[in-house]
């Protein structure tokens, strides 16, 4: 049976007020949080298995910095796991855009109203990396929303449901998969 570990990203400025896409490294409060996961006991055999392989991370400052403060053995940046492209909407708050594009976007997994890679294309190409993860025993490091749409494609939920799983910063889900995929919490 193969295991995989996935980890959200720790908090950044632009997580914590909600602002589309970017690339900001963590705040005080999200390496600070990372180094006590790293640090809890309970975690360790969690975290650190000894057959452990190199981590996959998305690109980006928060994932890898998340990876460096937990002391990934080693890191592979895996563009798959990259967070989607939100155009025009990207730097911008909740507020900041246009309130009819927003409720389109929250509502219909194929809206693009930003311009860039719709919850469904992501969605796909999230399911299609996790379809060639079924022999791999690792870690994944990716932004919070990268995490929730993996585990939507494990469990096999419908598009436009991926809003109904929360995954906050720093949360630590495992996969298994022999004949499909077992989420663990």
């Amino acid at each position: 049976m193969n295991a995989l570990r996935l980890i959200a990203a720790g908090h950044t400025p632009a997580l914590r007020r909600a602002v589309f896409g970017g690339d900001a490294p963590l705040d005080e409060a999200g390496r600070n949080a990372t180094r006590a996961l790293r640090d809890s006991p309970t975690l360790q055999a969690r975290l650190f298995p000894s057959d452990d392989r190199p981590w996959l991370v998305a690109p980006g400052h928060a994932p890898r910095q998340t990876a460096e403060l937990l002391g990934a053995p080693g890191i592979t940046e895996t563009p798959a796991l990259a967070e989607p492209d939100f155009a025009t909407w990207t730097g911008r708050t909740l507020d900041q855009v246009d309130p009819d594009g927003l409720r389109q976007f929250l509502t219909d997994p194929a809206a693009t109203p930003h311009g860039g890679e719709s919850l469904l294309t992501a969605g796909a190409r999230l399911t299609a990396w996790l379809r060639r993860q079924t022999t791999t025993r690792g870690t994944a490091i990716a932004h919070p929303l990268v995490i929730r749409l993996i585990v939507a494609a494990a469990l096999d939920l419908p598009p436009g449901n991926t809003h109904r799983l929360a995954i906050a910063p720093l949360t630590v889900t495992r996969l298994t998969h022999h004949h499909g995929w077992t989420l663990h919490l």
